[in-house]
Formats: structure tokens, C-alpha cells, sequence
């Protein structure tokens, strides 16, 4: 039979205040023998305190939603394992929630991150950003964006890189390899993140006195699919090109797959560049030199400000002056298929 805290407090001796202030180490004015009188009889009937019960108490559940818009993209697991390793540490669990990079799925599961008492959320926003501002405003717990950013007075905190910038050494480093003539295959630009790099790209071509060319920038997913495809447009209107800078990993290594399919040697007639520096980076043949994020890191960290918000009451309430946002470095990988 399942015994109750009041059980136990009849078996101490004590009030039913006194054994759920024990159990929530909320017992520094209680004696000694007491608390040991409780205890004993918790281990007695192997007791396990109903965890919705003290939520509604504490105001916590010790949960947290992350919302990512791809599992699948190997870029996203290292954000969640270092979400994952800093929850475990400072005894919190985390909902893994896939969104498949749609806004109508995202807005779903805000919405029952909500109900089900997720003391707050950490998310990678999907493409499609036309309602967010909407979805968020409906939000009830602190929220902290990563890897995309994206402009709302609820968001408590940001976990972000300098796009712009990574994109602009990404291009750079190419310029310095001897290339001219370079496209970009980029994700969509309904995000931030495609903006800056794309920026970073146009900046780079002209701070070296390269022209910027519309024609060798394509615009799709960042998919490997979409790196053959982006070639095959590319090739079929026979612009010229040395080298492609992508918009993420897996668009390099559709690139390199549709290059090598027709015939071309990487890097000996085309270099290719990615941004990401996920595992297969390493594996595909040549080795893709790339722009690494700090995957692992801005996960970790955002945990980390998630649960510093959790823990101030200013915060957690949206009565902040000023927004945290942790803007990490990346840097350059270089491997062989430059």
C-alpha cells in the first residue's frame, strides 16, 4: 500500500510541515532527533515524496524544455549533450523536443512545455519566425534562445556566435588560399544566423577588392541535399567558380559528393569550405575544412543562464534592465578539402 506523508508524520511523531520541510532541506530550526525520527520512518516504508505535489509547493519542477529544429543535422546533439551534462549536474531534467525546423510544431510544443510546468525553455528557433514574437508572448517561463537569434522582449537570455564574423574568416581564409571566384551556398534567409554569414561573405569579398557576384549565391536548406542541388544550379548555369563557401557542414558535404559526381577534384579544381566542424567533418573525403562552432559550449551555457534566471526572482519575472547574451568565437579547422 502506498503511504502518504501524513502516514510518516503520525509514524515521527511530528507535523506534516515539519516532515516536508525536512524532506526539502528546509529544516535548519528542527532538532536533530527529529529530523532523524523522519528520516527513519521515510526509510521504513521506503517513502518516495510525489514529485507534482512538492512542485506545487516550490514552484519548481525541476524541468526544462529544449526545443531544436533538426536532430538529425549533427550540429544540434552537441548543443544538447552540454544542456544535458549541466542539468544533470545541478539536478534538473531536460525535454528533448524536435521540431523538424516548423514553426506549427514549435508552437505546439511551447505550448505544452507550458502546461506540463517546465520551469523554463531553452530553444534553436525553426525558419520560419513570421509568428514568434506571438508564440513567445503566450510563453509563461523565463526563455533562452541559442544558436538563432531573434528579437522578442521574452526572451530572458541569449547563447549565440558571431555569425558575421565566422563567415567573414571562413571567406578570408579562402581569399588567402589564392581563391577568387567564390560562390556561397547558403540556408535559408528567413534566419539570422543566414543572414550574418551571408554578410560575413560580402564582407570579406570586399575588404579583399573582389566584386560581389548575386549569381554565385544560392539560397536553400541546410541539408546535404540541398549542397548537390545548390552545385547542380550552379554548374548548369555554367557560372565560374574556384571554391564554395557553405553555409553550414552538411551543404559542404552535398557539394563535395555533386562535384566529385561530375567529375571535378576537391580541392584541385574546387575548394570547398563548410561551417559547423560537426563529426562527419572529419570523414568525408577529402576532410572538410571548415568553421567550428562551440556546440558543446553554448549548450552548456545556456543551462547554465537558464538556471541563473531560475534563480533570481527579477529575472525569472522579466524585471531585467538589460538582456545576458554570451557571444562565443569560432575558429578555423583546416583539413584537406581546401
Amino acid at each position: 500500500m502506498k503511504i502518504t506523508i501524513k502516514e510518516i508524520a503520525k509514524e515521527a511523531g511530528v507535523s506534516i510541515a515539519t516532515v516536508s520541510m525536512i524532506l526539502n532541506n528546509k529544516d535548519k530550526n528542527i532538532t536533530h532527533a527529529t529530523r532523524v525520527r523522519v528520516l527513519d520512518a521515510v526509510k521504513k516504508y521506503n517513502y518516495v515524496p510525489n514529485a507534482m505535489a512538492g512542485s506545487l509547493v516550490t514552484q519548481k519542477t525541476h524541468i526544462v524544455g529544449l526545443i531544436l529544429p533538426d536532430i538529425t543535422n549533427p550540429f544540434f546533439p552537441g548543443i544538447a549533450r552540454g544542456a544535458e551534462d549541466k542539468a544533470n549536474e545541478s539536478g534538473y531534467s531536460i525535454i528533448f523536443c524536435n521540431t523538424d525546423d516548423k514553426l506549427e510544431v514549435e508552437e505546439k510544443y511551447i505550448e505544452t512545455l507550458t502546461k506540463k510546468m517546465a520551469d523554463g525553455i531553452i530553444i534553436a528557433h525553426s525558419s520560419g519566425s513570421e509568428k514568434m514574437s506571438e508564440i513567445l508572448e503566450r510563453c509563461k517561463v523565463p526563455i533562452i534562445l541559442i544558436d538563432r537569434d531573434f528579437y522578442s522582449e521574452k526572451v530572458c537570455g541569449k547563447v549565440l556566435v558571431n555569425n558575421l564574423e565566422g563567415a567573414y574568416k571562413g571567406v578570408s581564409y579562402l581569399i588567402n588560399k589564392g581563391y577568387t571566384k567564390i560562390a556561397f551556398l547558403s540556408g535559408s534567409l528567413k534566419t539570422r544566423t543566414a543572414r550574418d554569414r551571408l554578410d560575413g561573405y560580402k564582407k570579406a569579398l570586399s575588404d579583399n577588392g573582389l566584386e560581389y557576384d548575386e549569381k554565385l549565391v544560392k539560397y536553400g536548406e541546410y541539408k546535404i541535399e540541398w549542397g548537390k542541388d545548390g552545385v547542380n544550379e550552379l554548374l548548369s548555369e555554367t557560372r565560374q567558380f574556384d571554391s564554395i563557401f557553405c553555409g553550414n557542414d552538411l551543404i559542404a558535404i552535398g557539394a563535395i559528393k555533386e562535384l566529385k559526381k561530375n567529375g571535378y577534384s576537391i580541392p584541385g579544381d574546387v575548394g570547398v569550405m563548410g561551417f559547423d566542424d560537426i563529426y562527419l567533418a572529419g570523414l568525408v573525403e577529402p576532410s572538410l575544412t571548415t568553421v567550428r562552432q562551440p556546440n558543446y559550449k553554448m549548450g552548456y551555457q545556456a543551462m547554465e543562464l537558464l538556471l541563473e534566471t531560475l534563480n533570481d526572482p527579477d529575472k525569472k519575472n522579466n524585471n531585467f534592465k538589460e538582456m545576458e547574451i554570451i557571444t562565443l568565437d569560432t575558429e578555423i579547422i583546416e583539413r584537406n578539402s581546401i
